[in-house]
């Protein structure tokens, strides 16, 4: 049977349209129709043996034998020690999100530990990405001589090296791609290690903060063993798993596995508000309900990573670690200007790299650079190219010594991580890491040229691939009248939504557009009719300059159209309705 959905092998944007699950296994096994959500869970590549398990995906159901991965034992068994002396410790943290929210929920947890503990988040533009040896060995002269890493560190070999032979000791708690060999760290807790085992590695697409709840996990399990509770109260890790949720998310780590499982329950802590500095932000982003998944990622997680991007590093961690409900609310306040002031600073310089990218317009790999870009938001204007070009983009910012730092975005198929491991073994890089859908780098402007013949040459195989299957994967098929919130209430029971685990793609129609215009940055408004009488509201966003765009402004009360897209709940209005968030249309007459 075709894969075909609506017969549309050509869209507007050039591409057919398939049924996300092949229409013959819809039913399964036996004669009755599976429910809603079996098939999208089904449809996400969940066995049907498995779909018990992940309708309600619990921590008991997915979480792994923290001592499964290489290091977490002499980890958590050092962190015991030091525990049980209380001796001072140092997280130090990258200036992202995930950074933070590992940073924060190791400290949380030492404070109720009793442990003087502290956090170090470098400077984005005086210090870069890392842990130096200078950082480092100056923590151990203040008075910390245990320092552990996250969201960083699998790299840092020199850094390493120099703070052990000041008697600085590391543990690694990291998530990013390794090389062959691994720093002169304490430990190094990663499961992307090359010598992870695989009931360990399978578990490669956590976040950092993810990997820091199971050595948190593992510390308690040590303690506890060792007869520390017996007098005192265990600390409830599970109240931090919102701060999980929240790196998880925000490090756009595949919703799969053991971390829908983590966020699914992090949502339902976070529903509670017990985090003061959290609370705080949701209500300077204006959230009055529980957050989803898209809340954290497109409202809490660019506001704390405004710190890190173009103000103070340690926003976040200061945010997410207060217990001062004053203090929460004006670091709250702070990184809400600040996330404005990025937003500006990314509009001019997304601006100049799509003018820029015009130069490797049929490049498998786009790097554009210059000088004067602002360093904070080149992660996100890679994002932007990437999601406008459709293949991996690399931006990189050139000071005024010739040095280039840069952040790569890639598309699902291409490993950009290992790519950028690779060139720097081959001496391209000063620097650099990641893993596969973002890596960072430091540069030689001199080196740009050959760093881009590289990358195009090992990754122009796998965009290929990559983009030639390329096609609009729809989950139902809806009358224009079933875009209704009760629709985007039966979709949630298969979410929590995000990368790998994708929000179900609708097609509706046919419909003719009654009123279209431009609102915001770029973004397409409409409003359509149903041949069964029904209107509703659809957006696509930052389309206007676009084929797609361009032919929905002018097909106002012209030919027919079958429209794809999310359903997604509309709640400004004086009574629940719902709106289609457009990816993709076909003509219909």
């Amino acid at each position: 049977m075709s894969s075909t959905a609506l017969g549309i092998d050509r869209s507007i944007l050039g591409q057919p349209w398939h049924w996300r699950r092949a229409s013959a296994d819809m039913g399964g096994d036996s004669l009755v129709p599976d429910d809603l959500v079996t098939q999208l869970l089904l449809a996400r590549g969940v066995a049907r043996e498995d779909v018990d398990r992940q309708r309600v995906p619990t921590l008991r159901s997915f979480m792994p034998d923290p001592s499964i991965f290489r290091d977490m034992d002499a980890a958590a068994a050092r962190l015991a020690d030091a525990v049980e002396a209380k001796e001072a410790i140092t997280i130090f943290g990258d200036y992202d999100v995930d950074g933070a929210t590992s940073a924060a929920l190791l400290v949380r947890l030492l404070r109720a530990l009793d442990v003087p503990v502290g956090a170090y988040i470098p400077d984005r533009l005086m210090e870069g990405y890392g842990p130096s040896g200078a950082a480092l060995v100056k923590i151990g002269e203040a008075g910390s001589r245990l320092v552990v890493t996250v969201d960083c560190g699998a790299q840092a070999f020199d850094a390493i090296a120099e703070a052990k032979a000041a008697g600085v000791e590391v543990i690694v708690v990291d998530h990013h791609q390794c090389a062959t060999t691994l720093p002169q760290a304490l430990a190094v807790v990663n499961p992307n290690r090359l010598d992870e085992a695989p009931d360990a590695a399978i578990h490669g697409n956590l976040a950092a903060v993810g990997v820091a709840f199971l050595l948190g996990a593992a510390l308690l399990r040590t303690l506890r063993a060792r007869g520390f509770f017996a007098s005192r109260a265990e600390p409830a890790l599970i109240e931090l798993l919102d701060l999980v949720a929240l790196g998880t998310v925000a490090d756009v780590a595949r919703l799969t596995g053991f971390n829908r499982a983590l966020v699914t329950q992090g949502l339902k802590v976070m529903a509670r508000r017990g985090n003061i500095g959290l609370s705080a932000l949701m209500d300077a982003a204006r959230l009055t309900k529980p957050p989803g998944a898209s809340d954290m990622g497109f409202a809490l997680g660019p506001r704390i990573n405004a710190g890190g991007r173009v103000g103070k590093s340690d926003l976040g961690v200061r945010l997410l670690t207060t217990s001062d409900p004053q203090e929460a609310a004006d670091i709250a306040a702070e990184l809400n200007r600040l996330n404005e002031e990025r937003r500006a600073i990314e509009a001019a310089v997304l601006e100049a790299a799509i003018e820029a990218s015009a130069a490797c317009a049929n490049a498998p790999v786009a790097i554009v650079a210059a000088p004067g870009w602002h360093p904070g938001v080149i992660g996100i204007v890679a994002g932007r190219l990437k999601e406008k070009l459709h293949r991996p983009a690399i931006v990189i910012a050139l000071d005024e010594d010739g040095v280039g730092k840069g952040s790569g975005r890639s598309i699902g198929g291409v490993d950009l991580g290992a790519a950028i491991l690779a060139a720097k073994e081959t001496g391209l890089l000063v620097a650099g890491g990641g893993h596969a859908m973002a890596a960072g780098l430091t540069v030689a402007a001199d080196r740009i040229d050959a760093l881009g013949a590289f990358l195009n040459d090992r990754l122009a195989a796998d965009v290929e691939r990559a983009s030639g299957g390329k096609s609009l994967l729809i989950d139902a098929v809806l009358a224009p009248r079933g875009i209704n919130p009760l629709w985007c209430e039966a979709i949630e029971s298969a979410g929590p939504y995000g990368a790998g685990w994708p929000a179900p793609r609708v097609a509706t129609g046919p419909v003719r557009i009654v009123e279209s215009g431009i609102v915001g940055t770029d973004h397409v408004r409409l409003i359509v009719a149903g041949d069964d009488g029904a209107r509703f509201k659809a957006i696509a966003f930052r389309s206007a300059g676009s084929e797609l765009g361009q032919t929905l402004l002018h097909a106002r009360g012209g030919r027919r159209l079958w429209l794809a897209g999310r359903a997604k709940r509309d709640d400004w209005g004086s009574r629940p309705a719902a709106e289609l968030h457009l990816e993709d249309a076909a003509w219909a007459d």
